[in-house]
C-alpha cells in the first residue's frame, strides 16, 4: 500500500489505547483555534462542516488509526472539510507547518479538498457520495490483515445513489472491517438535510435495513464517539450517525447557512477565538 502517502516513511505520533477526556478537550480547542489562525491568510475555509466534525476527527486520528498512517486507511468523503484534516495531519507530524500556512496560496500544494498523493491523504474526494465506494474496495482488499478502514461522511451526501450502491454492496458481502461516521449537522449549503429530503430520516434503520450495524451519537461528545466505536459490533461493518451542530461551538457560525464557507472579519475571529477557549 506504498502509495497511500507522498512520503511513505512519515510516522505520526503514537496514538493512546484509552480514552482521555482532557486531552480530547485540549487537542479540538487547538484544531479549532488553527483553523481560525489559517483563515486569516484565505479568502475563505470550510467552517461549518469543519467544526461539526471536529470531535469526530480526533477521535479517530487520535485513539483508533494506528502510529504509521501508510498502515492504516481513513478517507475523508466529505473532502470539502478538509482544513480538520490537513490540521490534525500537522499536528502528527505528517504535514509541516510552512506547508499548511501555504494553504491555497500560489506555490502551495493543499487545496480545498484533498487530493490523493499529498502526505497522510489517502484519497482524492470532494465529488460527495463517491467515499464509500473507495471505503469498499479498501476493505476488501484489507480483508486478510487486521486493518480497519475509516470514513467520515456528511448526512448530505447520503442524498447520492453511489453512496447506497456501495452501502448495500458493503451489506450484501458482509465486509466487516469498516467504520463510518455520519457527520449528521442537517445543513448543506443553503437548506436543512431533513426538510429537503425528508424521507432521508431514521437514517440508522436504513443502514441497519442493508447489514450495517448502525448507532447513534453525540458527535460532540468525544468519549461517546469513542465508546461507540470501540465497543462495536465487529461481526458487521458499522455506521455512526453522529448528531452535530454545524459551526459548533462558535454562537455566530452555529446552524448558519453562510458559514458553509466563509472568513471571518477581525471581530468575528476575536469572538470566535474567545468562545472556543471557554468552552
Amino acid at each position: 500500500m506504498e502509495y497511500r502517502l507522498g512520503y511513505k516513511k512519515q510516522v505520526c505520533k503514537k496514538i493512546m489505547t484509552n480514552y482521555n477526556k482532557k486531552l480530547s478537550l485540549e487537542r479540538c480547542k487547538k484544531y479549532r483555534k488553527r483553523i481560525l489562525e489559517i483563515s486569516k491568510n484565505v479568502s475563505a475555509l470550510h467552517f461549518g462542516g469543519s467544526f461539526s466534525c471536529t470531535e469526530i476527527m480526533e477521535v479517530i486520528y487520535n485513539y483508533f488509526l494506528k502510529s504509521k498512517i501508510e498502515k492504516d486507511c481513513f478517507i475523508l468523503s466529505k473532502g470539502h472539510s478538509s482544513i480538520i484534516q490537513y490540521v490534525i495531519l500537522e499536528e502528527k507530524g505528517i504535514l509541516k507547518k510552512k506547508q499548511l500556512d501555504m494553504y491555497c496560496k500560489k506555490g502551495g500544494f493543499l487545496g480545498v479538498h484533498p487530493d490523493r498523493g499529498n502526505p497522510g491523504i489517502n484519497a482524492s474526494t470532494g465529488s460527495l457520495g463517491h467515499g464509500l465506494g473507495m471505503v469498499a474496495g479498501e476493505a476488501i482488499a484489507e480483508r486478510s490483515s487486521k486493518n480497519v478502514i475509516y470514513s467520515v461522511l456528511s448526512d448530505g451526501e447520503l442524498q447520492e445513489g453511489s453512496t447506497w450502491e456501495a452501502a448495500i454492496l458493503i451489506g450484501a458481502m458482509k465486509i466487516k472491517n469498516i467504520v463510518i461516521v455520519i457527520d449528521n449537522n442537517n445543513l448543506q449549503s443553503l437548506e436543512e438535510t431533513s426538510k429537503s429530503h425528508p424521507n432521508l430520516y431514521p437514517i440508522k434503520k436504513k443502514f441497519q435495513n442493508f447489514g450495517w450495524s448502525s448507532v447513534d451519537c453525540n458527535g460532540h461528545n468525544s468519549e461517546e464517539i469513542y465508546k461507540k466505536i470501540k465497543y462495536r459490533d465487529k461481526s458487521k461493518p458499522l455506521a455512526l450517525i453522529a448528531k452535530t451542530i454545524k459551526g459548533y461551538p462558535v454562537s455566530y457560525m452555529m446552524n448558519e447557512p453562510i458559514w458553509h464557507y466563509r472568513s471571518p472579519d477581525k471581530k468575528d475571529y476575536i469572538k470566535a477565538m474567545k468562545e472556543i477557549e471557554e468552552k
